[in-house]
C-alpha cells in the first residue's frame, strides 16, 4: 500500500513538473516575427538597440543581449511589454501566445 502511495505521489509531481516546463516554453520562430513586427524597429535586427529610428526619435532602447533585459524574468519583460517602460510605451495588440514567443525570441539575443 505504501508503495503505491509513493509511485503516485512520483508520478503526481513528474506530471505537474512536465505541466510547469509546458506552459513556460514558446516558440522563438513565431516570436522572431512578433520581434520584427513590433520591436526590431527601435531594439534593431540584431537586439542591439540602434536604429536610425530611435536615434531620430531620440530613445536608447535596450540592447536585447544586455544583463539588464536578460537578469529580467519573463513576467518582469512581460509587464514591460504590456505596459511600457521609461520613454517604451506598451505594445499593443499583442495575444499571451504572442507575448510568450517573442519573450523566448528575446531570450536568444543571451550572450554565450
Amino acid at each position: 500500500m505504501k508503495k503505491n502511495s509513493l509511485v503516485s505521489v512520483i508520478a503526481a509531481f513528474l506530471g505537474m513538473t512536465l505541466a510547469i516546463q509546458a506552459a513556460s516554453t514558446g516558440d522563438a520562430t513565431a516570436g522572431k516575427a512578433v520581434y520584427s513586427n513590433k520591436c526590431m524597429i527601435c531594439h534593431g535586427a540584431d537586439g542591439q538597440g540602434a536604429t536610425g529610428y530611435a536615434k531620430a526619435m531620440g530613445l536608447e532602447p535596450a540592447q536585447m543581449s544586455s544583463d539588464r533585459v536578460q537578469k529580467k524574468t519573463d513576467a518582469e519583460l512581460k509587464k514591460i511589454i504590456l505596459e511600457g517602460s521609461g520613454k517604451m510605451k506598451p505594445i499593443k495588440g499583442l495575444s499571451e501566445v504572442d507575448i510568450e514567443n517573442a519573450i523566448v525570441y528575446v531570450r536568444t539575443f543571451r550572450k554565450k
